[in-house]
């Protein structure tokens, strides 16, 4: 993992200092509500439906043990015991005291974290493949590139100021796992030749205008990736239109100026800032590369593993659901469910994320990782470990199975935290995890994803089954959305038709699955492959056999 270094706690405590006179100023009436708030939104500092919400940043989804920690003492001491990991690998603190936010930030500096540029129009938290460094279909580890632009994205004169925020996501794999065809910029590592380079996707994003991003080029050599991205980004600060916000990211600039001429424009762009890099950021990320490099793995036999597969049905049912293949032999990566049947998806206490930087102490080198799908990961566990590490999952209510299945939602906070939401959305994936608790195994894969809001924080577009929550004269209305996919073969899901009222949509998705359990050829065969066999017209008709309209629209 990457160690900050004495320039990174120096600016850490350069920054909180300032941040600190500026919330005194605040609380003293010095600084209105509408001056106070460029800066502390600066600082990933929201004003929320009922209190301040920090957002802290998790670089590319990655944490240590100690990092975790503080996370848990920050959420006893200043919040109500617990943290929201989110789609951004992000955490959310719904709770602090504005007074309290300075000493958050000054005991996140301790353990090198900090909440900068979790708000704003610039470059967001950069994201990456939450199995990265570990999955056997990989590449190579994205991380490296992802701390790169991390540091060069972090205060860069240029691009504090953008049109509007612009969020990066890379994975290693050919697998898709971050989501890069739904970001500003997405970057999927390839081979061309030996060489090693990367698949560069612009204008992607979701929200009021969903957009799956176009390849602007299939390969851009590694030497050649941090120069290119400056050519988007200015090119994006100089074209993108700053008239009307919600036609302010890159998406409507390359749906206006069209793909062939933003990739000429960025070219030339290109072509003269190439001239003036040096080098030096190769240099950086070659040490970089060391500072990833892949803990001591150990050579140990797994016979306790394949034991307890045998003996105990929980245990194997974990293990069918939440583990992936490792590159290393013996080695297996952990995926901990947050979505316990009727929890709120990517909660997690206090007491939890204690445990989870204990076990992955003691089982995992110490290393954790937050997915975009709100779950923690423990990518190196030695197979042999399995066992103890399920039964201390289990004793903390975090040894759920149902990663990947129908109870795995995605979920925004909604209407019962967010400003902006129009509709609850906690209580309705509560509802459907609990509803097909028992079934789920029979179910199988299925990704459902819903969000409070035109917003689309839950992600709902790119969801097999996709739930948006609107507002109708004043009564909470849930349309649906069929046929969405977050991997790299990428889609928008299409609207089914009219919205559910509130107490309607559980049953309406109840309907979607059985339909699903009738068309499907076999019991491996997932919604998404039914949907893509079949069309949307035979869910379309399931869904509305009863005529439970909400309205016409």
């Amino acid at each position: 993992m990457y160690a900050t270094s004495e320039f990174d706690h120096a600016f850490l405590k350069t920054r909180n200092a300032q941040f600190r006179a500026q919330v005194e100023r605040r609380i003293s009436g010095a600084l209105t509500e509408d001056e106070f708030k460029p800066l502390r939104l600066m600082n990933g500092l929201y004003l929320q439906l009922h209190a301040y919400m920090l957002r802290v940043a998790i670089p590319y989804g990655t944490l240590s043990s100690a990092q975790m920690r503080q996370l848990a003492m920050i959420a006893d001491r200043w919040d109500k015991g617990y943290g929201h990991f989110t789609t951004r690998q992000n955490i959310q603190f719904n709770w602090p005291r504005l007074r309290d936010v300075p000493d958050m930030l000054d005991a996140l500096a301790e353990v090198g974290m900090h909440a900068i540029q979790t708000s704003g129009n610039c470059v967001r938290n950069v994201t990456a493949d939450h199995f990265a460094g570990a999955a056997a279909d990989e590449i190579a580890d994205p991380r490296p590139v992802a701390e790169l632009l991390r540091q060069w994205s972090t205060d860069h004169p240029e691009f504090q100021f953008l049109p509007r925020k612009f969020k990066i996501a890379i994975t290693g794999s050919p697998n898709d796992r971050a989501v890069t065809r739904a970001h500003d910029i997405g970057l999927r590592m390839v081979l061309r030749d030996g060489q090693r380079g990367f698949e560069v996707i612009v204008g992607g994003g979701l929200g009021r205008t969903p957009v799956i991003g176009k390849v602007l080029s299939d390969f851009i050599p590694e030497a050649d990736l941090l120069p290119y991205i400056e050519a988007i980004l200015s090119t994006y600060n100089s074209f993108g239109r700053r008239d009307n916000k919600y036609k302010a990211r890159i998406k409507i600039m390359v749906n206006e100026l069209g793909l062939d001429e933003v990739r000429t424009r960025v070219q030339s762009r290109f072509d003269a800032l190439r001239r003036e890099w040096s080098g030096a950021d190769q240099a950086i990320l070659r040490d970089l590369r060391h500072a990833f490099t892949p803990p001591a793995f150990r050579v140990a036999p797994t016979e306790a593993f394949d034991a307890a597969y045998q003996a105990d049905p929980v245990f194997r049912a974990f293990a069918d659901t939440n583990l992936s293949a490792h590159w290393q032999e013996g080695y297996t990566i952990v995926t901990i469910s947050l979505k316990a049947h009727g929890a709120t998806p990517g909660d997690a206490s206090a007491d939890q994320m204690r445990v989870l930087a204990d076990l992955a102490e003691r089982y995992g080198h110490e290393e954790l990782r937050i997915s975009h799908e709100q779950n923690v990961i423990l990518p190196h566990v030695h197979k042999s470990d399995l066992p103890a590490l399920h039964a201390g999952l289990k004793a903390a209510g975090l040894a759920t199975a149902n990663v990947g299945l129908v109870s795995d939602i995605i979920a925004c906070p909604g209407m019962d935290y967010c400003a902006l939401a129009t509709a609850r959305s906690i209580p309705v994936a509560q509802d459907i995890a609990r509803r097909f608790q028992a079934r789920e195994q029979e179910i199988g894969g299925m990704k459902i994803k819903i969000s409070g809001c035109i917003n689309a924080c839950g992600h709902h577009h790119v969801g097999h089954i996709g739930i948006l929550g609107l507002d109708r004269a004043g009564v909470e209305n849930y349309q649906i959305t069929l046929g969405g996919d977050a991997t790299q073969t990428a889609a928008l899901g299409e609207r089914a038709g009219p919205g559910f009222a509130y107490d309607q949509i559980v049953p309406a998705i109840e309907r979607l699955v059985e339909a699903y359990l009738s068309l499907r050829s076999h019991p491996q065969e997932d919604f998404i492959t039914v949907f893509r066999r079949l069309g949307a017209q035979p869910f379309k008709d399931a869904l509305y056999q009863t005529g439970e309209r909400a309205d016409a629209a």
